[in-house]
C-alpha cells in the first residue's frame, strides 16, 4: 500500500494537487483514497461534488477513487472523551465555569492531529492500494508529525512512575488537595491514544510512505517549503519530491505577464538548488480552475509527464546507526542547515536535536548506553553524530 502526503503554506493548491495524483491513481487502476485531515475542507469543491454529499465516510467519486473529509470533532470525542471527562472534574471543583471548562479541555490543533488515526483504520483495513492525504498546512501538519513521538517519550518515561504514585497516595492527595486524581481508565486513554498515534507513525516513517510539498513560485512560500524540509526531516520522515505549482507559461507573454514570468523563472531556480537530489514537477497557471475528476486528472498527467506519480523512494531510510571499529555513528538526513544551526545535547538514553524552535528527543539503542558523544557534523545535508566507547556525555562537541 502507498502513502503519499501532500503539504505546504495555505493557499498553494495543495488540495488540488493532491486531489489530482489520486485521480490519476485510480485511473491506472488502483484502489484510492483521498482523505482530508485540514480542517478547512475543499476537497469536496475541488472534484465538484455538492454539498453534503461527501462526509465522514468514504464516497466513491469515480471508479476505484474514493473521498473522505474526516470528522475530527468525532474522532476527538472518541479518542479524548476519557481524558477530557477526568480534566472536567478538576476544571469543576476548581469552580471554571462548564462552557468555560469544555473550551480549555480542547487542546489546539488536537482535531487535526486526531485525524490521522482514521488514515490508521484504512491501513489495517487493507482495502486500499493508495492512500493519498490532503494535510494541513505546514505548521499544523509539522506539529501532528512531531506529536507521536513526543507523547513517546512521557509514555515510556513519566507515566509510570506518576501511575504508581498516584496509585500509592490517591486517598491522601484527595483528602489534602481536594481535587479528584486520575484513576486507570485516564491512564490507559493515554496509553491507548499513544499506541494508536505510534502506530500512525510508523507508518508514515515507513519505506511506502513519503511527503510531497506544495509551493507557488514566491520567495515567502519557498522559504517555508525549505524550513518544512529541514522540519520534517528532522522528525524522519521521508519528502520524496516538489510541487511547483501555478508557474506562468512563457509562451505568448505579455508585457505584464513576462514580468511575472521572469519573477517566477528566478525562484525556481532556487527551488531546484534547495531540492537538489529531488523532483521538481511543475503545474502551469491553467485559464480556468481544474474541478471534476477528468480535469483533475488530465492536470496530474501534465504535472507527473513520463515519471510515475507513486514511485517509492530508494535508498536509506532518513535515519540509521551503523557500527564500527571505533564505536558508532548515527546519521540522520538534516538539508539546508549548517552545524552551527543544529544544537546537539545528551540527557541520559536521548540524543537531543534542536534546529531553529523543533526539538526531537531521539531514544539511543541500548548499546549505545555505554557510549559518548566524540563529534558531530553536518555534511551532504545529514548530520552525523559520532560515539565512542567511554562514560556517556551530557552534552554534543
Amino acid at each position: 500500500m502507498r502513502i503519499l502526503l501532500f503539504t505546504g503554506k495555505g493557499g498553494v493548491g495543495k488540495s488540488t494537487v493532491a486531489a489530482g495524483t489520486a485521480a490519476l491513481a485510480a485511473a491506472e487502476g488502483r484502489r484510492t483514497l483521498v482523505l482530508s485531515t485540514d480542517a478547512a475542507h475543499s476537497l469536496a469543491d475541488a472534484f465538484g461534488c455538492a454539498t453534503g454529499t461527501i462526509g465522514s465516510e468514504p464516497t466513491e467519486v469515480a471508479d476505484l477513487l474514493f473521498v473522505q473529509q474526516v470528522d475530527a470533532q468525532l474522532r476527538f470525542e472518541q479518542s479524548w472523551a476519557d481524558i477530557q471527562r477526568y480534566l472536567l472534574s478538576v476544571l469543576d471543583v476548581a469552580g471554571v465555569d462548564p462552557v468555560a471548562a469544555e473550551e480549555l479541555t480542547v487542546i489546539p490543533g488536537a482535531e487535526e492531529v486526531l485525524a490521522l488515526l482514521e488514515l490508521r483504520l484504512h491501513a489495517l483495513s487493507g482495502a486500499w492500494d493508495v492512500i493519498v492525504v490532503d494535510c494541513a498546512p505546514t505548521a499544523e501538519t509539522l506539529r501532528l508529525l512531531a506529536l507521536p513521538e513526543a507523547l513517546g517519550w512521557y509514555i515510556q518515561r513519566v507515566l509510570p512512575v506518576e501511575r504508581r504514585v498516584v496509585k500509592a497516595l490517591r486517598p491522601v492527595l484527595n483528602r489534602a488537595a481536594g481535587v479528584p486524581m486520575p484513576g486507570d481508565s485516564v491512564f490507559d486513554a493515554v496509553e491507548r491514544l499513544h499506541a494508536e498515534l505510534d502506530e500512525v507513525r510508523a507508518l508514515l516513517s515507513g519505506p511506502d510512505a513519503s511527503v510531497r510539498l506544495v509551493l507557488t513560485p514566491e520567495n515567502v512560500v519557498l522559504a517555508e517549503a525549505r524550513r518544512s524540509y529541514t522540519t520534517l526531516s528532522l522528525f524522519g520522515y521521508r519528502v520524496d519530491g516538489v510541487v511547483a505549482n501555478r508557474v506562468f507559461p512563457a509562451e505568448d507573454a505579455d508585457d505584464w505577464r513576462a514580468g511575472w514570468v521572469l519573477a517566477q523563472d528566478e525562484v525556481l531556480d532556487r527551488v531546484g538548488e534547495s531540492f537538489a537530489g529531488l523532483p521538481v514537477w511543475r503545474s502551469e497557471y491553467r485559464p480556468r480552475e481544474p474541478v471534476g475528476v477528468e480535469a483533475l486528472g488530465e492536470l496530474a498527467r501534465e504535472l507527473y509527464g513520463e515519471s510515475d506519480p507513486l514511485a517509492t523512494t530508494k535508498g536509506k531510510g532518513p535515519f540509521r546507526i551503523s557500527r564500527n571499529e571505533a564505536g558508532a555513528v548515527l546519521r540522520l538526513s538534516l538539508p539546508l542547515v549548517s552545524r552551527t544551526e543544529v544544537d546537539l545535547a545528551r540527557n541520559g538514553d536521548d540524543l537531543v536535536v534542536t534546529v531553529g524552535s523543533y526539538r526531537r528527543l531521539i531514544t539511543l539503542p541500548s548499546g549505545l548506553a555505554r557510549f559518548r558523544i566524540a563529534g558531530a557534523r553536518v555534511e551532504q545535508g545529514e548530520l552525523q553524530v559520532r560515539f565512542v566507547e567511554g562514560p556517556a556525555d551530557e552534552a554534543g562537541r
